[in-house]
C-alpha cells in the first residue's frame, strides 16, 4: 500500500518504470508526471489534490457516465465472483444480456462480436472484409476506404485506414488495399459549390470508379469526425453516402467508437442522418472506462456470409479476441446502459450540448482567432485561427498554450494534436454525459479566461 498523505514514492515509481501514451518523456527528467489519483462525477484529482473539471470525459472521450459510479464496480465485482472469464468459443450470461440489449438500441443490426479496444473492433471489420472477399468476389472486392482526418486505431491495420498522417508517420510500411477518400469539412471546403455535402460525398463515388467497384468491399467512416477536428457531416452528406455504398454493393462501417453510447445526443452518432450501416464498431463510453470492452455489430446479412458452407472447416470468421471473453466488460456495460436510461442522460445531452454550443458562438463573437464552431450533443470543437480571413490555422503551440492555460485554471480541455500537419488547431469539449448547467458554464468561463491570454486575442 502506499501512504495517502505522501505519495512521492508512487510518483518515483512512475517515472522509474512507467511508458505513458502519446507522452515525450524527456521532461520528467526535470518535471513529475501527473497522476491522477480520485475521480467523482465531473471532478478529478492529482497527487498534489488539485481539483479538476474534466471536459474531456478521462482524455479520451471515455467516461461518459461520470467517475465514482459504485453500482457499476459492484456489478463487476459480483460478475467476476462468479465467472471471471471464459474464451468467447463460449457464451456468458452477460455477454448474451449485453449484447440483446445493446441490439435493442440499433434496429437493423443482429450480431455483437466481442472484444477489448476500439482499434481491435475495427481490426475485426476489416478481416471480416478480407475473407467476403476471398469467399465470395475470388480475393478482388479486398479494398477498404477511409476518409481523410477521420482515425480508426492505433494497430497497423488500423492505422493504415487512418486520415490523420502525423498519427502514422514512422509506423510504416503499411498493408495494400487501403484507399482515402476526401474530408466532408465544409469550414475547409474543396469545391465552392453550394451543396458541398452531396459534392463531399460524390468525391468518394470518383474514387470508387478510379480503383473500381469490383475491388472495393467496405467504407469505413466516423459519424462525426473525432480527433480530426470533430467535424460534423454538412447536410446531404450522409444520404448520398448510404446511396453510393447499395449501388456498388459496398459495406457501410461506421466507426462509433468515440460517438457511441449517447455522447452526441442519440445512442449512436449515425442515428442522426438516417442511415442504415452493415457494420459499426464501437469501444470507449460503451462501458464508460469502467471495464476494458469494444463491440463490431454487424447485420444478419454480414453475419449469414461466415455459414454458407459448414462443411468447409475454414469458412467461418476464424477469429478470437482472448479478453473479449472477460465477462466484467459486459456486466460494465449493461449497468452504465442502465445509468443513461434511468437518469436521461441522451435528453441532459442534448440540452447541454447545446447549452455548450451557445456558449461557444458567444466566445466566437467576442474572440477573432475562433474560426469556426463545430459539434453535435456533447462533442464539440472550437477551431482556432490566425486570421479569420483567410482561415489561416493558429499554431499549434498556441493552441496548446490555451489548452495549458484552462488546465491552470482547473480545467482539462482537449485538442487536435500530432495527427494533422498544419491542422492541429481544435479545441476539442467532450464532457460527461452527467454534465449541469454550472459545469457548463465552468468550461466556458475558463475558457474565455484562457484565450484571453493569447496575445492575437
Amino acid at each position: 500500500m502506499y501512504d495517502t498523505n505522501d505519495l512521492s514514492g508512487v510518483v518515483e515509481a512512475d517515472r522509474a518504470h512507467v511508458w505513458h501514451h502519446l507522452t515525450q518523456h524527456k521532461p520528467f527528467e526535470t518535471g513529475e508526471p501527473r497522476i491522477i489519483v480520485e475521480g467523482r462525477g465531473m471532478r478529478v484529482w492529482d497527487q498534489k489534490g488539485k481539483e479538476f473539471l474534466d471536459a474531456v470525459s478521462g482524455g479520451v472521450w471515455t467516461v461518459n457516465v461520470g467517475y465514482g459510479r459504485e453500482s457499476i464496480a459492484n456489478a463487476v465485482r459480483d460478475q467476476l465472483i462468479k465467472i471471471n472469464y471464459f474464451a468467447g468459443s463460449a457464451g456468458s450470461i452477460p455477454g448474451a444480456l449485453f449484447a440483446e440489449k445493446l441490439i435493442t438500441k440499433m434496429p437493423g443490426l443482429s450480431r455483437v462480436y466481442y472484444a477489448n479496444s476500439g482499434s481491435e473492433a475495427n481490426e475485426k471489420a476489416f478481416k471480416m472484409v478480407r475473407q467476403i472477399a476471398h469467399k465470395r468476389y475470388g480475393g478482388k472486392k479486398y479494398k477498404i476506404l477511409f476518409r481523410e482526418r477521420d482515425y480508426h486505431g492505433t494497430t497497423i491495420g488500423a492505422l493504415a485506414a487512418g486520415g490523420q498522417p502525423e498519427r502514422a508517420l514512422q509506423y510504416g510500411p503499411y498493408p495494400d488495399g487501403f484507399v482515402q477518400v476526401p474530408h466532408c469539412l465544409e469550414y475547409r471546403k474543396q469545391w465552392d459549390v453550394e451543396n458541398y455535402g452531396e459534392r463531399a460525398a460524390d468525391a468518394i463515388e470518383e474514387v470508387i470508379l478510379r480503383e473500381g467497384p469490383d475491388t472495393v468491399g467496405a467504407l469505413c467512416l466516423e459519424p462525426v469526425t473525432a480527433g480530426g477536428g470533430v467535424i460534423t457531416p454538412p447536410e446531404g452528406y450522409w444520404q448520398r453516402v448510404q446511396e453510393i455504398c447499395r449501388k456498388y454493393d459496398i459495406l457501410l462501417h461506421i466507426d462509433e467508437v468515440v460517438c457511441g453510447v449517447g455522447r452526441t445526443g442519440t445512442w449512436f452518432g449515425y442515428q442522426h442522418y438516417g442511415v442504415e450501416p452493415d457494420m459499426v464498431s464501437m469501444a470507449k463510453g460503451l462501458a464508460s472506462g469502467y471495464a476494458a470492452i469494444s463491440c463490431l455489430v454487424t447485420n444478419e446479412k454480414v453475419f449469414e456470409l461466415f455459414k454458407d458452407d459448414a462443411s468447409d472447416p475454414l469458412n467461418h470468421f476464424r477469429d478470437i479476441s482472448t479478453f473479449g471473453g472477460c465477462t466484467a466488460g459486459p456486466a460494465a456495460a449493461l449497468e452504465n446502459m442502465r445509468i443513461i436510461e434511468d437518469e436521461g442522460l441522451l435528453d441532459n445531452t442534448t440540452a447541454m450540448g447545446a447549452r455548450l454550443m451557445e456558449g461557444l458562438a458567444v466566445l466566437k463573437d467576442k474572440y477573432a482567432l475562433i474560426g469556426d464552431i463545430r459539434g453535435k450533443g456533447l462533442f464539440c470543437g472550437a477551431e482556432l485561427v490566425a486570421d479569420r480571413e483567410t482561415r489561416e490555422p493558429l499554431p499549434e503551440a498556441v493552441v496548446k498554450s490555451v489548452v495549458t492555460e484552462c488546465d491552470k485554471r482547473g480545467v482539462i480541455i482537449g485538442m487536435t494534436n500530432r495527427s494533422l500537419p498544419g491542422f492541429n488547431n481544435t479545441l476539442c469539449f467532450s464532457p460527461a454525459l452527467i454534465s449541469t448547467p454550472d459545469d457548463i458554464d465552468l468550461i466556458l468561463s475558463t475558457l474565455d479566461e484562457a484565450l484571453a491570454t493569447v496575445p492575437a486575442a
